[in-house]
């Protein structure tokens, strides 16, 4: 990666590792609540599908699905865990290094298009890390608010990430 990459993998990794954090840091009476998991799941989808080079065609890996998108804001039909969105952020983590790795000034140029935007790659990158960090927030306020704890603040990420 150039420095710019860097920089940027920095940033948005440490925002995934605050998120990682609020999750570890939940205890289990909190993320039975609607209001903390289905948080997590929203927050964990839309990373994905802002990652996605083609959102036409997106498809996030089971056991999830395409409930986000349902008209009528239906809720997943079912309470994921703990465990699961784990998987989740760290399958979110490698697929945001990803990007950012193998997005060249060429290719921060390109558009990412859906019914309501019409960005450029760059500009959608830190769009979604803005809506990671939004969400992040919430989570570590009802954190505080049940548990008086928060989880911790990350300035950038020290993941190294293995694609092996």
């Amino acid at each position: 990666m150039n420095p710019f990459q860097t920089i940027l993998w920095q940033q948005f990794g440490g925002v995934i590792d605050m998120l990682e954090n609020a999750i570890n840091k939940c205890n289990d009476e909190l993320w039975k609540e609607q209001t903390f998991w289905y948080n997590v799941y929203h927050t964990l989808f839309f990373l994905d599908y802002y990652l996605d080079e083609n959102p036409d065609n997106f498809m996030p890996p089971p056991p999830f699905t395409l409930s986000e998108f349902d008209p009528d804001g239906a809720l997943p039909e079912r309470v994921y865990s703990k465990e699961e969105l784990l998987i989740y952020l760290e399958y979110c983590r490698k697929k945001c290094h990803q990007f950012i790795s193998n997005a060249d000034d060429d290719g921060m140029q390109k558009r990412w298009i859906n019914p309501y935007r019409d960005y450029s790659f760059f500009e959608m990158i830190i769009y979604n890390m803005r809506h990671v960090q939004h969400h992040t927030g919430q989570l570590n306020l009802l954190i505080r608010q049940v548990q008086n704890e928060g989880a911790g603040w990350v300035s950038r990420t020290k993941k190294v990430i293995d694609y092996g």
